[in-house]
């Protein structure tokens, strides 16, 4: 959701560059280009299973910030984040987006991601509407995907949400606000906020779970969420393992809000590292 613009731009300058060596490369989609990035390792996997991020709703590769880098070196495997299409440096998406997109990511963005970058098996790592991506993903891909890691993640729509997006529409209306988004979106900026408030605030969209998908997954799960999240309550990640169909774990982080992985860095990688060394 939003925090992660604010967070990362609280921090840009206490972070220095990591000497961990990154590989810039472009998928090609039906629908456009999308930017993809991976630190350490090789591509395809072929020593341990790479973890695949997935951003939130106003993210992109670039939001991420040192955290890739970081993970490749706490994990020992490569790490690889993309731009959804109309995201970042990503082409830009004609249209809205339909109430379906956080399952369609699955076969259309990621699809094309692991299939041209030759990426057997993975891990699928999901901040926030990203984390709801990473369940649908495992959930498609439930021979490939050997781990599911969700932070901050919606398992459902539940008046917390709609809360959150409200005040940051708001806060976005203000004078000066929109640099923000543009600073990482360019004239995409507009469609991000937009696609992210007319999807979440629809009528349309207030069912919205991932029921079904959690149901159909295969692999262990690690579920970490803020008890301080203004986008979600602890109701979400509980939801996540009491569903999942395969083991999972919760990781509540007390006095943390809804970017784990800016606010309580060092935690979230010593979780990570611990899941993927005892599950894989």
């Amino acid at each position: 959701m939003a925090g992660s613009i604010a967070c990362s731009e609280a921090d840009a300058n206490m972070t220095e560059s990591l000497s961990l060596d990154a590989a810039e490369t472009w998928i090609t989609t039906v629908n456009g280009r999308l930017y993809a990035k991976r630190w350490g390792g090789t591509a395809d996997g072929a020593v341990l299973p790479p973890i695949v991020l997935l951003h939130d709703s106003l993210g992109c590769v670039e939001l991420w910030r040192d955290f890739p880098q970081r993970l490749a070196q706490a994990t020992g495997r490569a790490v690889i984040a993309y731009d959804r299409l109309g995201f970042g440096q990503s082409d830009p998406h004609r249209g809205p987006i339909g109430a379906d997109f956080i399952r369609q990511e699955a076969h259309t963005g990621f699809s094309a991601l692991i299939d041209q970058l030759g990426v057997e098996r993975f891990i699928a790592f999901g901040h926030s509407v990203g984390g709801g991506m990473a369940v649908s993903i495992a959930a498609a891909y439930p021979d490939r995907c050997v781990g599911l890691i969700t932070e901050s993640a919606q398992a459902f729509v539940e008046a917390q949400t709609r809360e959150g997006i409200r005040t940051a529409q708001a806060q976005f209306a203000e004078p000066g606000q929109m640099s923000r988004l543009e600073r990482y979106h360019g004239d995409k900026a507009h469609w991000v906020l937009d696609a992210w408030v007319s999807t979440w605030l629809s009528p349309a969209f207030a069912d919205w779970c991932l029921d079904e998908e959690l149901l159909g997954v295969r692999c262990p799960v690690l579920a970490m969420h803020g008890t301080e999240d203004e986008y979600g309550s602890t109701a979400q990640p509980e939801r996540i393992v009491t569903l999942a169909g395969a083991p999972a774990r919760l990781a509540l982080l007390q006095r943390c809000g809804h970017v784990p992985h800016r606010e309580q860095e060092a935690t979230v990688l010593d979780a990570v590292r611990a899941f993927v060394t005892a599950s894989h």
